[in-house]
């Protein structure tokens, strides 16, 4: 388990929230930022020491965060980061894309030019990650710029369903970011901004329908190339039957 900064603050230290909303919080951090990773198995006790706490929050926060997607309780054994299968990751991208060809048309028609102007300035901003080659910048403004997207479209319903697809997403997201396909990434956003800035309500639905099905491509190319082919055990099974 990767620690924390030395300059982050333990979350005792910070105030304005409830402890368990602040341990989930900052776990949420290290899941969605790589820390800890698909598979890991989190440790009440450790946790609980790492951020200055008790066990009741980071048990607290564990129900949150399956509530949330990210994480999966196992009987007798404890509670481990979940790791989405690809099949099940396509179907997520599918139903996102979806959401999000909502999403775009409906803030086609209600988002105002100071509105406009700030998904301008989450793309800069995802720009310069780009020319820095710097995927954790590139990564958090991403994030930001669909989410303000999504805060948006004014639907409280949509925002929670949303946001738990994206947390089950994220590991694939993070795979996906290669130089080259942050550049494209960027390239498709300021197209949906675009749209959107001019209210053409079916060019910035299917913008953002074409923007995450492009992911949803990546993500399954990206896997089949790590996968190894079934040809040859087939061939052997055919020996041996011959």
């Amino acid at each position: 388990m990767s620690n924390t900064s030395s300059t982050h603050p333990t979350i005792a230290q910070l105030q304005g929230n409830s402890l368990p909303k602040l341990v989930q919080g900052e776990i949420e951090r290290m899941i969605l930022d790589g820390q800890l990773l698909p598979g890991a198995k989190l440790t009440e006790s450790l946790l609980a020491d790492q951020l200055g706490v008790s066990r009741g929050p980071v048990r607290e926060a564990f129900r949150h965060l399956e509530e949330a997607g990210l994480v999966r309780t196992e009987k007798n054994r404890g509670v481990f980061v979940r790791d989405v299968p690809v099949d099940e990751a396509l179907e997520i991208f599918e139903v996102r894309a979806v959401m999000d060809l909502y999403v775009g048309r409906k803030i086609a028609q209600t988002a105002t030019p100071a509105e406009v102007r700030e998904l301008r300035q989450l793309v800069d901003a995802m720009d310069q990650a780009v020319k820095a080659g710097n995927a954790q910048d590139y990564h958090r403004f991403n994030l930001r710029f669909h989410d303000r997207l999504l805060e948006l479209a004014g639907n409280g319903k949509l925002i929670a369903t949303y946001r738990k697809l994206v947390n089950e997403l994220s590991l694939f997201r993070r795979k996906n970011l290669t130089t080259e396909s942050m550049a494209v990434y960027s390239r498709e956003h300021r197209q949906i901004v675009k749209a959107i800035a001019s209210g053409d309500a079916e060019a910035a639905g299917q913008a953002m329908y074409d923007h995450v099905m492009n992911s949803r491509e990546r993500t399954r190319l990206n896997f089949a190339t790590r996968e190894p082919s079934p040809a040859p055990a087939r061939a052997a099974r055919r020996s041996v039957a011959a």
